[in-house]
């Protein structure tokens, strides 16, 4: 069996320009509030790998071009379109009138179980991801349609923002649609 690492040539990656034109996933992420260029820039970068639609950088987040978003998403803030916006209030507001279901990444009463949720088919998505210490404000949260929780067993029952968007970005595009 050939465990030979293949060479970035091998990997048949697509240009920022091949993103940018390719087919839309439906789903979009708002970030409300995240203070960390790197955590940003992570997020850029697990976006770019899961084909998603667009980033919205609200509130205080930064914004490309940084020098400390740029070296943890090593380009994919020039792959994955972006927004600055205001606030992720009206963000959610505005994407629900343009008929995406929007879902808080939090950890709510109610909040549906990432292992039970499954994407339906021709739906349109924007997961809100929190700020590193607060979370998803809860006027954010009162605003979306849903709440999706990571299941976690430890004792922390929280992660780094942009571990649980990687988490919880491959479940979304991974999912069967219903």
């Amino acid at each position: 069996m050939d465990k030979r690492k293949l060479l970035s040539i091998e990997l048949g990656r697509m240009s920022a320009g091949q993103y940018r034109e390719s087919a839309a996933s439906g789903v979009e992420v708002i970030l409300d509030n995240i203070r960390s260029a790197h955590n940003v820039g992570s997020i850029f970068r697990s976006a770019d790998a899961f084909k998603i639609d667009k980033i919205w950088l609200c509130g205080i987040c930064p914004v490309p071009p940084s020098a400390e978003i740029h070296k943890t998403a090593l380009g994919a803030e020039d792959s994955v379109p972006w927004e600055k916006a205001e606030d992720a209030l009206s963000t959610v507001r505005r994407l629900r009138d343009e008929g995406y279901s929007v879902l808080a990444v939090e950890q709510t009463v109610n909040s549906t179980s990432l292992a039970d949720f499954c994407r339906e088919n021709g739906k349109k998505y924007a997961l809100v991801l929190g700020n590193e210490v607060d979370g998803v404000q809860q006027s954010v949260v009162d605003a979306c349609d849903a709440s999706l929780e990571i299941p976690q067993y430890g004792t922390k029952h929280s992660l780094n923002v942009s571990v649980c968007a990687g988490i919880v970005l491959w479940h979304i595009i991974n999912s069967k649609s219903i």
